[in-house]
């Protein structure tokens, strides 16, 4: 394992080294502007997972992409140019990321950078976007993509740490001591793992299992066992897979009644298609504008989401669900700070940046972004909720501590 991890950190390091000598020899930077005009496209590249684990968080993504970048274009485009999205799947593989980035930032000269899906993609790349000058808009959750700051990269949802600290302080309120942690064993999962059991301690409560999978797993027998054995009162889950199916219903089959409780990576279709039978009274922590009600009529939050929920439902076929939303919310800031740019033929890496860096109450799905040289997330308390499945559909909120019908939230 150790060796595969020091490969693929070298294969970075390469990557991003000959990024940084094809600048040395002259060749121009990507998103140089010398070569172009105003009537010229801008070149952004997507770095996506439309195959693998996360391939149903990439399937969304793109429709998203290619339709709000054909709203974009068919207005006219940002300053009279055209955007020109470049869509590379990264396979929900690290390794297939740096590749992918590669090719975009030395082939296509991307400006930008909108993605990955996954935080280990994510982080894979930022020494190539680093090394290019060009922004990094990412659509993963994991703390560690922008607590840990680079320049270069952002940030659409909400942190792990801002959820998790948050699901933790709820459990608190319910009277939960002793829970059994599951978790992933890819980077969004191995993140909020390292978030949970840094957190935990401050609400009282102790893991008394510590569980993960890793992607592809089909047999959950081993965990839901040891679940069961367990004299914990319930169960939080962390993973942004399609795994979180196979080990709902597996408990649900072997008899686990203990409550469950998860996060950004159970607000899909997915996840509620596949494990039906077994998430009544599921209680999730993630953005309102999973479900619209969660903003009150009238706010820009709420018109800003009744406009993308309707556009999209025609081109996804439904709701869209968050990892929707945070395609929208990349393509937004991109564009928006590409528009604040002095001249259109002027926008390239360098200019998205500092305009980026200025982001102030952009309303998206995650909600209003406010960027700054130390923040590059611009989310908070404000902009999430619990959630409760309630007769296969999401409410607002969740159980009160005393158990009545009424409910909590965390704002």
């Amino acid at each position: 394992m150790r060796g595969r991890q020091l490969l693929r950190t070298f294969a970075t390091l390469l990557a991003a080294l000959a990024v940084a000598l094809t600048g040395l020899i002259g060749c121009a930077k990507s998103g140089d502007v010398s070569s172009r005009n105003s009537s010229d496209p801008i070149p952004v590249g997507a770095i996506i997972s439309k195959t693998g684990t996360y391939a149903s968080l990439g399937a969304v993504q793109e429709k998203v992409f290619q339709a709000e970048v054909e709203k974009i274009n068919a207005a006219g485009g940002i300053g009279g140019r055209p955007v020109k999205l470049i869509i590379e799947d990264d396979g929900t593989d690290e390794s297939k990321a740096v590749s992918a980035a590669q090719k975009l930032i030395e082939r296509d000269r991307v400006v930008a950078i909108l993605g990955s899906s996954g935080t280990g993609a994510t982080m894979a790349i930022r020494q190539l976007v680093e090394a290019a000058g060009i922004p990094q808009i990412s659509m993963a959750g994991g703390n560690v993509i922008t607590g840990e700051l680079s320049p270069n990269v952002y940030q659409t949802p909400w942190t792990n740490k801002l959820l998790i600290s948050n699901l933790l302080k709820y459990l608190q309120t319910q009277g939960i001591a002793k829970v059994a942690l599951v978790t992933d064993s890819g980077g969004y999962g191995k993140d909020g793992r390292a978030i949970a059991l840094e957190e935990a301690p401050a609400y009282g409560i102790s893991f008394v299992e510590d569980l993960t999978f890793a992607p592809g797993d089909t047999d959950m027998s081993g965990q839901v066992a040891r679940i069961k054995a367990s004299d914990a009162q319930a169960i939080v889950m962390w993973n942004a897979g399609k795994e979180a199916v196979t080990i709902v219903n597996q408990a649900k089959n072997a008899g686990v009644e203990l409550p469950w409780y998860g996060g950004s990576g159970q607000a899909r279709s997915e996840f509620v298609d596949g494990a039906r039978n077994a998430t009544e009274g599921f209680v999730i922590i993630t953005g309102r504008s999973y479900v619209l009600e969660a903003w009150d009529a009238g706010t820009p939050e709420r018109e800003t989401m009744d406009v993308f929920y309707e556009d999209a439902e025609k081109y996804l076929g439904e709701p869209p669900d968050i990892f929707a939303g945070h395609a929208y919310d990349a393509l937004k800031l991109f564009a928006t700070a590409a528009e604040k740019v002095d001249s259109a033929a002027d926008i390239d890496g360098a200019s998205l940046l500092a305009q980026l860096d200025t982001t102030a109450g952009v309303v998206g799905y995650g909600g209003a972004f406010t960027f700054s040289a130390t923040d590059h997330n611009g989310l908070g308390i404000d902009d999430i909720s619990l959630f409760t499945m309630t007769d296969g559909v999401w409410t607002v909120g969740a159980p009160s501590a005393d158990g009545a019908d009424g409910i909590t939230n965390v704002n």
